[in-house]
Formats: structure tokens, C-alpha cells, sequence
């Protein structure tokens, strides 16, 4: 479970967010929603350790992210996409978070098929189209078979097909029993996946509940 509770950060006289509290819990997709400049991304950047909470608190599993034994093995993560070196080739980028992590090197041909970036897999990063970053950006978070997602904006950049890969993707991983927590502010596009909404604009939660 995710469970952030009254957070709130300032950067001097700005603040970023304030008292932000929700929860993503296990076997449901949460759609974090909110137009740019909401908040999302500050969130999950407390959440994952990035950035520190000016107060309040965000833990997985009961604990901070950095406490987390292994916590790229517990927490798949995808903020502004692929973040990869662009002369690497895509397998390269995966092979070394796999090695650094002790993550068998056969996972990454299962995620690069999972993602649809095989063919692809030997192309360096920089003739990478927005879409195919975003699908390696979505390999490297599965790499670790993590029980946990966190996904700021996977679909942008992807074409229909690809929007249509992921959705199905993240449903049948939640309906494993699995947590993931889907920042976008396509409303209508994460209407079709998600179980939770919480909205926030201007650093504050205005709403927060299920679909319906």
C-alpha cells in the first residue's frame, strides 16, 4: 500500500503542495489527477524519495522509500520517461539497472516483448521516437517484477495501439493483487483504467474516491 499522509512541501515562499493525503491500495489502479502544474509530479517525487517533505509523511509498505531494503525490486517507477543516456541502446539501458540491482538478465527480453520495444531493443535511445522512450521508460519499471507501480504520465507519447497495450497491462497486474498508482491529466483516457480517482489542483486534494 501507498500511503501518503498530510504532506506538504514549499520551496521558499512557494508551496508546492499542502496537506496532501491519499491512499493507492493493493489490487486497484488509483488515477492521480490534476491539470499541469497541479502538484502530481512534486508528490511523486517525495513519494520515491526525490525530494523531501517540507512536513507530513509517504510510505510504501508502512516505510519511507529509502528505507526499503530493496527498493527498486519493491517499487517500479517511471518519472519523465526512459531518463536514458541517448547514445545507450535500449537493452543496454536495461541491462544495467538489471545488474545493478541483481535482477536476472532474462527479464529484460520478457519486458521489452511485454512493451512491444524488441525490435527496437538495439537501437541507441536517441533515435528513439516520445513513444518508444515512454515504452522503455515502462520496461525499465517492470523490470524487478515489482509489486508496486508509480507512473507519471506513461501514455504520453504513445499511439493508440500502445495506449491500448498499457491500459490492459495495468488492469490485469492490479487484478493480481499488486498497487499502482497512475499520475495523468487525460481524465477521459484514465477513466478507462483506473478503480480510484484523487484529484488535485493548485497543491491541494479536491477530490478523492472511486470511479463511480
Amino acid at each position: 500500500m501507498i500511503e501518503i499522509s498530510d504532506v506538504t512541501k514549499k520551496h521558499g515562499q512557494k508551496t508546492a503542495v499542502e496537506g496532501v493525503s491519499f491512499t493507492a491500495k493493493p489490487g486497484r489502479v488509483t488515477g492521480f489527477l490534476g491539470p499541469n502544474g497541479a502538484g502530481k509530479s512534486s508528490t511523486l517525487r517525495i513519494l520515491l524519495g526525490l525530494d523531501k517533505p517540507t512536513s507530513g509523511t509517504a510510505l510504501i509498505d508502512g516505510q519511507p522509500y529509502a528505507t526499503l531494503d530493496q527498493p527498486l525490486r519493491t517499487v517500479g517507477a517511471m518519472l519523465d520517461g526512459a531518463s536514458a543516456v541517448l547514445e545507450r541502446r535500449g537493452v543496454d539501458h536495461l541491462r544495467w539497472i538489471a545488474q545493478s540491482n541483481r535482477i536476472p538478465l532474462q527479464r529484460i527480453d520478457e519486458v521489452l516483448e511485454m512493451v512491444g520495444l524488441t525490435d527496437a531493443a538495439k537501437v541507441r535511445v536517441r533515435k528513439y521516437s516520445l513513444g518508444m522512450k515512454q515504452r522503455l521508460g515502462l520496461a525499465a519499471a517492470l523490470l524487478g517484477e515489482r509489486r508496486i507501480l508509480v507512473l507519471d504520465e506513461p501514455v504520453n507519447g504513445l499511439d493508440p495501439e500502445g495506449i491500448r497495450t498499457v491500459r490492459t497491462f495495468l488492469r490485469r497486474y492490479a487484478d493480481q493483487g499488486n498497487t499502482v498508482l497512475l499520475s495523468s491529466h487525460l481524465m477521459g483516457e484514465t477513466a478507462e483504467t483506473v478503480d480510484d480517482i484523487v484529484v488535485i489542483n493548485k497543491g491541494r486534494i479536491i477530490a478523492d474516491g472511486t470511479l463511480d
